[in-house]
């Protein structure tokens, strides 16, 4: 029984990664940018669920209006600062992301200050489901997994199925050729950015009564982020989701029953893959 608890937790980890990752993917694969402040908006989302239950007492209002905040300033962000470097090095929009990490800490700094903060659970949710006479799960878990596995979803049918996605696809493809179509390429390419850094901070959001709300909280999930995106396949949503699920199982399952080994595993298994696939898992989005 207890391993079904750490498998459940597992998987619900892997599917809050690859909230984080989608978003991720998203920007990289189809913008062609390398955002390293992606889990600044993580930790943002966070922040942010923080303060909402402090002064209101609803997660439920900070995820709507929380959202709308990143949506908004993602937009901004792509619009004054991004749009200048598409066609740029590498490099120059490492730079960039790098001193936008810096900024956002020194912000979080100034407004909330340094200290570890909580957030409480939901009341609705603040309950546990009995496995056994000794064992339950909690609730607010489940809900997460569920969240996420709705989100995924909604972002396979968005993609592969409406024309919104086939613009996407196709702009991440030959972005000159859409925009010789009458494709408001900037719009969308504006949109995409902004989606992607609004699922980080529902992620942040979500996890946030989870966890801990703590200083550098982005910068420690961004690492394993990329990792999702590199086995899964760059722009692949579909290979985010499966490599985020085995890296949830690997990380957990190994931190509970290998610690010992728990350091590298996850590493490992980039390794194995990548010489198996150099590419990653799969292709496109």
């Amino acid at each position: 029984m207890e391993f079904l608890i750490q498998f459940l937790n597992s998987i619900q980890y892997g599917l809050l990664l690859f909230l984080l990752a989608s978003g991720l993917t998203l920007v990289f694969g189809i913008m062609g940018v390398i955002n390293m402040a992606h889990g600044s908006f993580y930790m943002i989302g966070a922040y942010l669920a923080y303060w909402f239950v402090k002064q209101t007492g609803s997660l439920w209002l900070a995820i709507p209006i929380g959202l709308l905040i990143v949506l908004l300033l993602g937009m901004v962000l792509e619009s004054v600062l991004f749009r200048r470097l598409y066609q740029r090095d590498h490099l120059q929009q490492v730079l960039l992301t790098f001193g936008l990490i810096l900024i956002f800490e020194e912000l979080r700094s100034i407004l909330f200050g340094d200290d570890v903060q909580g957030v409480a659970i939901p009341a609705l949710l603040n309950y546990s489901i009995p496995l056994t006479d000794n064992l339950s799960y909690p609730v607010y878990r489940l809900f997460v997994s569920g969240a996420c596995l709705l989100i995924a979803g909604a972002m396979y049918w968005v993609i592969q199925r409406t024309r919104l996605g086939m613009m996407i696809r196709a702009g991440s493809s030959n972005r000159k050729m859409v925009q010789s179509l009458g494709i408001n390429i900037k719009l969308l390419y504006s949109l995409v950015f902004a989606v992607g850094l609004a699922l980080a901070a529902f992620a942040g959001i979500i996890a946030a009564p989870l966890s801990s709300v703590y200083p550098g909280m982005g910068n420690q999930i961004l690492i394993i982020c990329f990792v999702v995106v590199v086995i899964g396949g760059i722009g692949s949503i579909k290979g985010a989701l499966v490599a985020a699920l085995m890296i949830g199982i690997t990380d957990t399952l190994g931190k509970v029953f290998l610690p010992e080994f728990s350091g590298f595993a996850v590493y490992l298994l980039m390794a194995v893959i990548l010489l198996w696939r150099p590419q990653g898992l799969f292709k496109g989005a």
